[in-house]
């Protein structure tokens, strides 16, 4: 018959290693699928393709083998079996690393993977031919960064800008002499660098201890054996073998399957389980997702068994692919770190070139050259704000914990900072914003719609019939279908908590929940005993079970498509009664599977029948069914994430989401989350879509898109490329494999700590141990509180520079000895950048800072409003200063008690700016008053204490001299009061920041 062409050949004749060897070699040659041998009969069974090679063809091949064969065996006298055959009849195939590294197995015949390995089949590779493979193209495991050592980590820090300038500002001090001064610096700089490479130390620590997969065990067959290797040792052209539960270790095209279902959520992210199978082919290209007869690395069989040939390992995997493009994806500096380096840039020059004008000015007017030198150095050292390192530092630090408290671990600490520019928050759907976990939402029969509450393999949940509470147990529709879904189904579970850990096929799971939601337990069902099954399959749709049960009373229980289901059936259970099926029931549960189908949820036909003896016609079995009902179930969105983005929405931030889920269900959850919008047209754009966009159309189009579907990995990160390249900053959260290179590439990258890959882990910034999207809405508020902390210490900080600044050059163009020394300066800054600095940068987060639009991370933190509050402040305390100074000096002629009166307004003044510079009560930061109480002890100290007065050139004042202090300062604080603005309304903000 056409295709099939069976030899008998009395040379195989228990002569199995020849057998073999003939299989091997004709099975290189193209259109040969199959061959079966028995040593016993001396027959070889081939099955070939007509169209690709002729019967006549195969003849011919196999008479070659034949001859070569028996002129082999007599000119040596031995019983040869296939090594000399193959050296002497086919050529070899040479294998390089460009064969591992084919991309498109899935559309080769089988043959020519066979041939290209040179493996086999039935054999497996040789154990020799496997090490020089491994030893070739190396284990099967990723390239992994070496991870940074505690002290390269410190290192790290001292490329910073500001750290270098505080290196630089320490060297001066000791150049000038002034050691002490010099120590502090370089202390403060030190102990900086401690702290962020401890937290980033820590937070890679921590991330390593929620690392889940440890070393995996492969069923292999090699020189005929089969047994289990660490899957690290495998290489292309191993022929595994797996079954429901088992991790897939590598890339591999399927050669023998059956009923396999698997769980692709960590690459493609598909929520369903996908039906694989080895029996088809494809001639075209197909996107990943499509691939039926692929298997792909870091995937789970979650029913049925395959057998399939490894065709790459290790970076030439789907993953491994994945994870190369990660790792040379350089990290980009975040718009804090930018910033702060600009300004840090800018203070420097500005310093120097005031320092450089006071000391050029102090020579001209003929001040001597070592006092002006050591003055402008002084006042430089001052001038800059040493102290906004560590109490950046520390406001991230702090920030950091209070978001650890909240449920994630924070990798760099600029990255919480970050999160106050973010507008555009990018979000895969499964596990991120849906639970991960089928649910069974609805079910409905003939007259009856059920409700089932509830997420996820949650046990909690209940019945709703016409919005009322019901007992499941008491409707007899409700509970047969229960029973039908418990006894068609091959999963199992342990319980935890009030939920369940499903072992199995996700849907069937959803099946154990929701009889578990109505009190039936497996325990309920021991009362049946399964007779037969027969297993679902892609191509029938359905699955059956016969049950006996303790009567001996026979059932036969069918769950599958609905419309499949529904045509084997000839009776309905209406109620607790057994009636004839009707045409008008049928449109009734037509409209039904429509219904649920236009909700996205994924809807499930159930029948069964009794009988009195075991059914022997498989033909009947499945015919005459009772059509009990339908179940819908759907990933459901996880709880709190709707107020979550509703905040989003609040706060200016766009939620779009990024899917490789199917377009109907992303669509539905879009709907449940409020990220469509009923005013705008063409919000959701498929993969499809997608390439068939230019960079420039897309440009044009992304902002008015809420949602991607079936994407792939490299769609993801071009989505991500675009907006970032709008001018967009962007937080890309996701749990998957596939989500990764797009959350590399992120300015902050957000990874799931429970459900997320090792992968997606190491590519991000921040890693929520909760998987709660919830949670990264506290994280942006306290990335918000963070930036406005930095804001009050730069106001503070910068207005007192200035106001030094300008007392000192005031009097140095009027030819006048400096109002300050280097050593009053210095105090100055310790005293005013110390703690009252520092209880700034702790400041509580302000209570409406969600519903105010995000920072512009094009902008700089220091804007031209708050650069304009510094000036206005920093010249009035400068004019204050210069005034007391010059009326003292000219009055009394002392330069001591005029010095001291500069010094002591100075700091008074930095004393009460520093509550000017906050916005809440006293009491919300409970360190603010001790620490300007401590500084003002500081400050009595070096003005009443003889052997501080005697290091920092102080005098005494008298109460009148404070007096005048306090008087000018409340002045300058009144004049330069501004009142709150009022803050933007949300649905304005919201409006703004999506059109």
């Amino acid at each position: 018959m056409p295709g099939r062409i069976r030899f008998k050949i009395k040379e195989i004749k228990q002569n199995n290693p020849l057998a073999q060897k003939i299989k091997q070699l004709l099975l290189r040659f193209s259109g040969i699928n199959q061959i079966t041998t028995n040593i016993y009969s001396k027959s070889i069974l081939i099955y070939y393709q007509p169209h690709q090679i002729s019967a006549k063809a195969i003849i011919k091949k196999v008479s070659y083998l034949l001859t070569k064969y028996k002129n082999l065996k007599e000119k040596r006298g031995i019983n040869l079996v296939a090594p000399t055959l193959e050296q002497n009849s086919v050529e070899k195939p040479k294998i390089s690393k460009q064969s591992f590294q084919q991309k498109d197995w899935y559309k080769l015949p089988l043959q020519q993977i066979i041939k290209t390995l040179n493996s086999d089949f039935e054999q497996g590779l040789k154990q020799k031919q496997a090490q020089q493979l491994i030893a070739k193209i190396g284990p099967n495991q990723f390239k992994q960064k070496k991870r940074k050592s505690f002290w390269r980590l410190f290192l790290k820090q001292f490329k910073d800008f500001i750290i270098k300038l505080l290196l630089g500002a320490s060297l001066t001090s000791f150049l000038l002499g002034q050691i002490s001064d010099g120590l502090v610096i370089l202390s403060i700089t030190i102990l900086e660098a401690l702290v962020g490479s401890w937290q980033e130390f820590k937070a890679k620590k921590s991330l390593a201890s929620l690392k889940k997969y440890s070393k995996t065990k492969t069923k292999v067959t090699r020189n005929n054996k089969t047994t289990s290797i660490d899957s690290k040792r495998l290489v292309p052209g191993d022929i595994i073998s797996l079954e429901a539960g088992d991790i897939v270790p590598a890339d591999a095209r399927l050669i023998d399957s059956s009923k396999v279902k698997i769980n692709e959520s960590t690459l493609t992210g598909e929520s369903e389980a996908i039906s694989k199978t080895h029996k088809i082919d494809y001639t075209s290209t197909r996107p990943l997702a499509d691939r039926k007869n692929m298997i792909f690395m870091g995937t789970s069989i979650v029913k049925g068994r395959a057998k399939a040939i490894v065709v790459a390992t290790g970076n030439n995997t789907q993953i491994g692919y994945i994870s190369q493009k990660i790792n040379t994806t350089k990290q980009r500096s975040t718009p804090l770190e930018r910033d702060l380096e600009r300004l840090a840039k800018n203070i420097t020059w500005s310093c120097l070139a005031i320092c450089s004008g006071i000391i050029v000015t102090g020579l001209l007017t003929g001040q001597p050259l070592m006092q002006m030198i050591k003055t402008g150095l002084g006042l430089a050292i001052g001038a800059i704000p040493e102290g906004l390192a560590t109490i950046l530092t520390i406001s991230l630090a702090f920030g950091v914990k209070k978001i650890a408290e909240k449920g994630a671990i924070v990798k760099q600490l600029s990255a919480t900072e970050n999160l106050s520019c973010t507008d555009i928050i990018c979000t895969d759907k499964t596990g991120t914003l849906t639970t991960g976990q089928m649910t069974v939402t609805e079910i409905q029969t003939i007259n009856n719609k059920y409700k089932i509450s509830g997420r996820g393999y949650s046990t909690i949940g209940e019945f709703y019939c016409n919005q009322q509470p019901i007992n499941p147990q008491q409707q007899q529709d409700l509970k047969q279908l229960l029973t039908i879904g418990s006894l068609c189904n091959n999963t199992s579970y342990d319980k935890n908590d009030g939920s369940l850990k499903i072992i199995g096929d996700p849907s069937e799971g959803a099946l154990r929940v929701v009889a578990h939601k109505a009190n039936l337990e497996l325990a309920d069902f021991d009362c049946y005993t399964r007779e037969e099954e027969i297993a679902f399959d892609s191509e029938t749709k359905k699955m059956t079970v016969i049950c006996q049960d303790n009567s001996n009373n026979y059932s036969v229980n069918v769950k599958g498509a609905p419309d499949v289901i529904l045509a084997k059936c000839s009776k309905i259970l209406d109620g607790d009664q057994i009636r004839k099926l009707t045409k008008k029931d049928i449109k009734k549960i037509n409209r039904q599977i429509k219904e649920m189908g236009t909700k996205a949820l994924r809807v499930m036909g159930f029948a069964y029948k009794k009988l009195n003896h075991k059914p022997t016609n498989d033909h009947t079995i499945e015919e005459d069914l009772i059509f009990v009902g339908l179940t819908g179930m759907i990933d459901p969105p996880r709880p709190k994430v709707k107020s979550a983005i509703k905040q989003c929405h609040q706060a200016g931030i766009k939620v779009v989401m990024i899917t490789g889920d199917h377009k109907r269900t992303a669509k539905a959850i879009g709907k449940k989350l409020n990220l469509l919008n009923s005013t705008e047209k063409q919000q959701l754009l498929t993969g499809q879509q997608l390439d068939n966009l230019s960079n420039q159309e897309l440009t044009n189009k992304i902002d008015n898109i809420s949602i991607f579907a079936r994407t792939s990995p490299q769609q993801k990160l071009r989505i991500v490329k675009i907006l970032k390249a709008k001018g967009h900053v962007v937080t890309m959260t996701g749990d998957g494999v596939n989500d990764a290179p797009a959350i590399k590439k992120a300015d902050i990258g957000i990874a799931m700590g429970q459900t997320g890959t090792d992968i997606a882990q190491e590519s991000s910034a921040i890693v929520l141990t909760d998987d709660n999207f919830a949670t990264i809405v506290d994280a942006i508020k306290e990335g918000r509180s963070i930036s406005s902390n930095i804001k009050r210490f730069l106001k503070y900080v910068l207005a007192g520079n200035i106001g030094e600044a300008i007392a000192i050059f005031t009097a140095t163009i009027l030819g006048l000895p400096p109002p300050l020394i280097a050593s009053q300066l210095l105090l100055i800054n310790f005293i005013t950048e110390g703690f009252p600095a520092l209880s700034l940068g702790i400041e509580p987060a302000d209570k409406n800072n969600m519903k105010q639009p995000p920072r512009d991370g094009q902008q700089s933190i220091l804007d031209q409003n708050l650069l304009s509050e510094i000036l206005i402040k920093g010249s009035l305390l400068g004019a204050s200063t210069a005034g007391l100074y010059l009326t003292n000096y000219f009055a009394t002629g002392n330069l001591t008690k005029a010095s001291t009166l500069a010094y002591a307004n100075l700091v008074i003044n930095q004393m009460v700016h520093v509550f000017q510079c906050r916005d809440k009560p006293i009491r919300a930061n409970k360190y603010i008053v001790p620490a300007v109480i401590t500084s003002c002890l500081l400050l009595l100290s070096s003005i009443y204490f003889s052997p501080l007065m005697q290091l920092f050139g102080t005098v005494p004042l008298q109460l009148t001299d404070w007096i005048i202090i306090f008087l000018t300062s409340s002045l300058i604080n009144l004049v330069n009061y501004t009142p709150q603005q009022e803050l933007p309304q949300p649905a304005t903000i919201f409006q703004v920041k999506l059109s």
